[in-house]
């Protein structure tokens, strides 16, 4: 019997898994694909898993797309069965035909050519036993990264769910060759922590981090290991800015909104970013241009049970004190729901870390790269300050600014600060 012309490829049988998250569709139609090449990738609570081609042909149309989710038997996509090979072709058959050279014929074995040791970024650490091993990629991928010697956890996804993809591992290497150069395999790669058996000490519990705290982790390593980041600290007088914000309250709650100090900050930033647009920018990948945008799109750290998410305020110049309070509302109640979408992490231009609430003097951020600069808010305390003759009570807010060296230097960050601390100070600033 003649084999289908066209078949469907379904998910072959997963174990005890069922509802499975399609998080890449690796081939499109008009591909070709041969037995064993990857046509989508599923990830559980438990694992990551390429479903591969149970056989050789063309694909017709896909039967799934990102975000859906599958179980054993749903159809992944329709194939058209590949065709035979050719026959060989009377002439090859004659050369292989022909009998084998004698010992003198053969022409003398040549030494393998020389080659330069491969290169691996500076900033690469060895895959095994690295921060890789929790990173956001496929097998394949993965396979790639041991070839060139790139830890995946250094490396920013651009797929799906920030998932790393080939040309994301490729884009890390070239950049950090260009920004960098290498060193020879065998060089000066990061050590790796040695493993310690805490019992040996006493009683011990293991906790596994949440995916949250994993993949901040990532980016935060990252951005501290590729970044030159330096802090600027000052403080500003926030006495008339408190009293306004309480003349508000009322008017605020009638809205059924609550006015805090946030709202103001993300409106002082960005008419301290339009004052200085490179604050507002990224590095592009060959580190050659400044990418400065003309948006105003605002992250906010927020804090929740499962650890650190970053939202973002879109186009924070053109909405109002009320609107941004609202707004910082929902996606604060969004990401301790653990409600918000891809598209409420994407696409800042900027990033506000508050620790107000909770407490402290001061703290050093880190730069939310590929943004290149961060702004730190602590808490306000009242204080003595000198003016005109005497000691009068004022309330005063520690604030930092992290900064990508790269980027900005020192001086300009100090006038961002001063200019910053004038727009808090003077509430005029903000309804100008």
């Amino acid at each position: 019997m003649a084999e289908e012309k066209e078949v469907i490829v379904p998910v072959p049988d997963i174990g005890d898994f069922a509802e499975v998250d399609v998080i890449e569709v690796l081939v499109k139609p008009g591909d070709r694909v041969n037995v064993e090449d990857p046509l989508i990738t599923l990830e559980s609570d438990k694992a990551t898993l390429e479903i591969p081609s149970p056989r050789a042909g063309i694909v017709k149309a896909l039967k799934v797309k990102v975000g859906d989710k599958v179980s054993k038997n749903d159809p992944i996509l329709v194939m058209e069965a590949a065709e035979p090979a050719p026959s060989p072709h009377p002439k090859a058959l004659e050369d292989k035909a022909q009998p084998e050279p004698t010992e003198a014929e053969r022409p003398l074995p040549q030494p393998p050519p020389r080659t330069a040791p491969p290169v691996v970024p500076i900033s690469a650490i060895t895959v095994r036993g690295s921060a890789s091993a929790r990173a956001h990629a496929s097998p394949s991928i993965r396979h790639l990264a041991r070839e060139l010697g790139v830890d995946l956890g250094l490396v920013t996804g651009t797929g799906s769910k920030g998932r790393i993809q080939k040309q994301d591992v490729e884009r890390f290497v070239k950049g950090t060759l260009a920004g960098a150069g290498g060193i020879p395999v065998g060089g000066a790669p990061l050590p790796a922590a040695p493993p310690v058996d805490y019992s040996k000490f006493g009683e011990v519990e293991t906790k596994q981090l949440t995916k949250i705290r994993r993949l901040t982790g990532q980016h935060v390593q990252r951005s501290w290991l590729t970044v030159p980041q330096v802090t600027q600290f000052d403080e500003a007088d926030i006495t008339e800015l408190e009293e306004f914000r309480k003349s508000r309250s009322d008017a605020a709650a009638k809205k059924n909104v609550k006015l805090t100090l946030l709202s103001f900050f993300l409106k002082a930033a960005v008419v301290t970013l339009e004052k200085f647009p490179e604050f507002n920018s990224s590095l592009a990948p060959s580190g050659d241009e400044l990418i400065i945008k003309k948006y105003f799109h605002v992250g906010i750290a927020v804090d929740t049970p499962d650890g650190l998410v970053v939202p973002v305020i879109r186009d924070v110049n053109q909405k109002g004190l009320f609107e941004l309070a609202e707004e910082l509302q929902e996606v604060s109640a969004k990401a301790r729901a653990k409600k918000l979408t891809p598209a409420d992490l994407q696409g800042g231009s900027f990033t506000i870390s508050s620790l107000g609430g909770i407490g402290g003097s001061a703290f050093t951020p880190i730069v939310n790269a590929p943004e290149v600069a961060i702004l730190g808010i602590s808490r306000s305390s009242t204080k003595p300050v000198f003016q005109d003759g005497e000691f009068v009570p004022r309330i005063m807010l520690p604030f930092s600014l992290t900064y990508d060296h790269r980027v900005i230097d020192g001086a300009a960050a100090a006038r961002f600060t001063q200019f910053l601390r004038t727009v808090l100070s003077d509430i005029r600033q903000l309804l100008l």
